[in-house]
């Protein structure tokens, strides 16, 4: 199976006036090729900057896509860098000069003549129709290499992508393989702890397996390259199989699958109403629990307090709150359900802002095992 290497062209991705949203759509495409993508890179509006990256992407994959610098302006270098990269001379291309007219002339307007820089490619170049913007694209072709160039702006390139590149690829490469993946949801055990119990699991060749830590919670990424759907999907079932069997009820949820509702789903299963008070959260905890109270400045005893009397007013079956405590990087939870009433003090070692997603997300993972425990 071919590599690849996708390089986005633009100072402004840069100097972070713009985000970058290209690499990870083209990534995805290539993952459901089966295409393997071992690297990215940006690239500011440099020629021979750009052209230096070509020619290293095209030594260590035969496919490179690069993104944007296709623009009518003089800080629109990727035609020239592409040509430099492979050894050419850029060239006028009628056809392509022809597909610019006909884009401007639908809005009324002949082309400027700044605009006919568009209709330059490197000698020998396949051109390839944009029908959705006004830069056409190309592709140049080595006897290994397939050199992709398509526009910047987000849309036209994923029309572009789907509707050219994609065909070009299967029939230039012989793509006859997918990478499927699937994302598993652990909460309530850390990187590390999951780490030694899967750590061979992560050694294998295919499926591959991967972690990758969020504040609280820890995805399991399995990815598996097959013929089809259905081998890809017998691959990564075995898997799963064996991390469940593993890592137990730390499992909480697949893909989309959200810790919060994790947690109210496993409350409701036992028949549980819910009611829940933070203090110092700023909304983080009411944000995920509809009618959640926000009283600042509570203390672990006025906290207790607070939900005990929400509780009887409301006559819920459970009460859950969590008070955050910046200055000592900390916070309290109280869980009270008919099995009774618990506390717990955490402390955090991360960056001060993530303390808010960090307890809270403890806290809905403490109420979704409190759940599947109780009798």
């Amino acid at each position: 199976m071919p590599s690849a290497e996708i390089i986005t062209i633009g100072t402004e991705i840069l100097l972070g006036e713009i985000v970058d949203t290209n690499t990870r759509y083209i990534a995805r495409v290539l993952r459901g090729m089966g295409v393997d993508l071992f690297r990215t890179i940006t690239i500011g509006d440099n020629v021979d900057r750009i052209a230096d990256a070509i020619r290293n992407s095209m030594k260590r994959a035969e496919i490179v896509i690069t993104t944007g610098g296709l623009g009518p302006t003089v800080d629109d270098p990727t035609r020239e860098a592409v040509a430099r990269a492979a050894g050419s001379e850029l060239e006028f291309r009628e056809d392509l000069w022809e597909q610019v007219v006909e884009t401007i002339s639908r809005y009324g307007r002949k082309p400027s003549e700044n605009q006919r820089r568009q209709a330059y490619a490197p000698r020998g170049a396949l051109g390839i129709r944009n029908p959705v913007g006004t830069a056409p694209c190309f592709i140049v072709e080595t006897d290994r290499n397939a050199v992709i160039s398509l526009p910047g702006v987000p849309n036209e390139m994923e029309y572009i992508l789907h509707e050219s590149i994609v065909p070009y690829m299967q029939k230039r490469f012989n793509l006859d393989e997918i990478i499927k993946i699937k994302v598993l949801h652990c909460s309530g055990m850390g990187e590390g702890s999951i780490d030694e119990k899967i750590s061979d699991l992560e050694m294998l060749s295919n499926p591959t397996v991967g972690l990758a830590a969020h504040t609280g919670v820890v995805d399991i990424r399995i990815a598996a390259k097959a013929k089809n759907e259905g081998d890809a999907d017998r691959m990564i079932a075995n898997v799963e199989s064996d991390i469940r069997s593993r890592l137990g009820d730390t499992v909480f949820g697949v893909d989309e699958d959200q810790l919060v509702d994790a947690a109210l789903n496993a409350a409701a299963s036992r028949g549980w109403s819910l009611v829940a008070i933070e203090s110092n959260m700023n909304g983080q905890l009411a944000r995920r629990i509809p009618h959640t109270l926000n009283v600042p400045n509570l203390d672990l005893d006025s906290l207790m307090a607070a939900l005990r009397a929400s509780r009887a007013e409301s006559r819920t079956d459970a009460a859950l709150g969590v008070i955050i405590h910046q200055e000592s990087r900390s916070a309290d939870m109280v869980l009270i359900t008919p099995k009774g009433e618990k506390t717990h003090h955490i402390t955090y070692g991360g960056p001060p802002r993530s303390l808010p997603t960090w307890a809270v997300n403890l806290a809905l993972d403490w109420l979704r095992r409190r759940a599947m425990e109780a009798g």
